[in-house]
């Protein structure tokens, strides 16, 4: 259990020092999605 809650408080650790990093990448993965679905649209004309 001790184990257990050392792996959980250093990823709570990494999570809170590379926050901006996950948003960025999340950003970017968003991003890409919703072009890959507007290039899919068929647009009418």
């Amino acid at each position: 259990m001790q184990t257990i809650a050392s792996g959980y408080r250093g990823l709570s650790l990494l999570i809170d020092i590379n926050w901006d990093r996950i948003l960025y990448l999340a950003t970017i993965v968003g991003a890409l999605w919703v072009g890959a679905y507007l290039g899919t649209v068929d647009l009418p004309g």
